[in-house]
């Protein structure tokens, strides 16, 4: 009997000894392939890792559900767009940590872009707390197969000639992008509403400066606003808009790629004033120590390795953060691409509301002008 019971007690201890732990990656749809976990796994296991990568669900979509996602702790690696870290009070910022850029776990990291490795925003105490990814523009594509070369707009301005009237499509899920392009056309800096307000409720600026926001975003700011959304003829939520009866459609550009493999001959316009950028990062969990921290290096340096980054252009359209790329078409186009004062702000709430009330006056009024008779 003493016998068998050792025996059983040997096998609950050597089955708890091989239990595999789970590395848990919470990203946005598309960004993570079973290619890449098998890759990873196969790297993990090679290593000594007894530990398993695996995507959890639901895929992320926003800067609220990633902050409730994260918060309940159920994540390691996160694929958090940069300005989420700070926005709203900074809520994300303290769940994550500082990488350790010099991880022999992290060869690749000496490949990526310097211009994206120290960004303000996702820095805490004088070191990273992401690790760039890949990128784009929120810009205006064209559909070259019903356009020249010579019909495309310059200039922002030009989308609220008459001859784009219901050619446009915009985004409504994410208004922010759409009044920078009213600040951008108008010689102003696109975030100019949120540089007036990132600033602490007890600064002596902070009222002055909310009242200066909100008697800008009533003024011609406003009536641009509401010009450019008469112009719209849908306005999309979660994807963007390809109809045929479209021209000129607002998007991430992460679809582009796949679009145009299956036919489509869309094609982002460089417009002289510019266009906002956003760059998605990889974060690793504040609770992440020992072997699974290493486990989650080195499944960041697969990311962003030659291999995974030519996948970040060509098959998900974005700009690679790697320098290794053979062809990075958008950053070849621009090399100013990445201008910092063109990344996307961790907006403070107060910013936001002004924006999205300015965004809501101008959709009603657009609305309201459609429906006279």
């Amino acid at each position: 009997m003493i016998k068998v019971v050792g025996f059983l007690l040997v096998c609950l201890f050597s089955s708890r000894a091989l239990a595999q732990d789970t590395l848990n990656i919470f990203t946005w749809d598309g960004y993570v392939t079973t290619e890449d976990l098998s890759q990873i796994n196969a790297k993990l296991k090679h290593q000594g890792y007894n530990i398993q990568a695996k995507l959890i669900q639901p895929y992320a979509s926003g800067p609220k559900q990633m902050f409730d996602i994260l918060r309940q702790g159920t994540c390691d690696i996160s694929f958090l767009t940069l300005n989420y870290i700070k926005m709203r009070e900074k809520k994300i910022a303290p769940l994550l940590q500082s990488i350790n850029v010099n991880s022999p776990r992290l060869s690749s990291y000496a490949n990526l872009r310097p211009e994206l490795t120290n960004i303000p925003m996702g820095m805490e105490g004088g070191n990273p707390l992401y690790i760039p990814f890949g990128g784009g523009a929120y810009g205006i594509w064209a559909n070259m197969a019903k356009l020249t070369h010579a019909e495309l707009p310059v200039r922002l301005n030009d989308l609220w000639l008459p001859k784009w009237k219901g050619k446009i499509s915009l985004t409504q899920g994410q208004v922010q992008p759409n009044i920078a392009l009213v600040f951008l056309s108008m010689q102003m800096p696109p975030y100019h509403i949120n540089d007036l307000l990132y600033l602490n409720e007890d600064s002596p600026q902070f009222y002055a400066n909310r009242r200066q926001a909100i008697q800008i975003s009533r003024g011609p700011i406003q009536e641009k606003t509401t010009r450019l959304y008469r112009q719209v003829a849908r306005f999309w939520d979660s994807a963007p808009d390809y109809g045929d009866d479209i021209l000129l459609t607002a998007s991430y550009g992460i679809e582009i790629a796949k679009l145009n493999a299956q036919g489509g001959k869309w094609e982002f316009i460089h417009f002289e004033e510019g266009s906002t950028t956003w760059l998605d990062t990889i974060n690793f969990s504040k609770h992440l120590t020992g072997k699974k921290l290493e486990a989650a290096e080195i499944a960041a340096n697969h990311f962003i390795s030659k291999q995974a980054q030519t996948r970040v252009v060509e098959q998900l359209g974005m700009v690679a953060a790697s320098k290794l790329v053979d062809s990075n078409p958008q950053l070849d186009d621009n090399p100013y691409f990445f201008s910092e004062a063109m990344f996307w702000p961790p907006y403070s709430k107060t910013a936001n509301n002004i924006m999205q009330t300015l965004s809501d006056k101008a959709m009603a009024q657009a609305n309201q002008a459609s429906e006279s008779p």
